[in-house]
């Protein structure tokens, strides 16, 4: 399923070194109502994102950079697989 990502960082908390805890809210590429929102880690997030997809490293580059610049960053139209929508918690129809 394609969605969309968009990440906004949480105030710090006790997190590790280098890890920014995050609100991810996916959303329905296509425009069909469904938005879910979990929290998560910068680490936790980037890890499965660069496993699970097949994103080009330069686009993860780019997503981890705008992350920690701005605190916030979106990756639109990323092909999840319901499995791993499932995982997260985001059921499927």
């Amino acid at each position: 399923m394609r969605v969309n990502l968009i990440i906004q960082s949480l105030k710090p908390s006790r997190s590790l070194p280098g890890t920014i805890p995050l609100s991810l809210t996916i959303r329905p590429a296509c425009g069909i109502p469904g938005d879910y929102e979990c929290r998560t880690d910068s680490t936790s997030l980037l890890r499965m994102l660069n496993k699970q997809t097949d994103l080009p490293e330069s686009v993860l580059y780019r997503f981890e950079r705008g992350l920690y610049e701005s605190h916030s960053s979106k990756l639109m139209g990323v092909e999840l697989s319901e499995s791993l929508l499932t995982d997260i918690g985001y059921f499927v129809d």
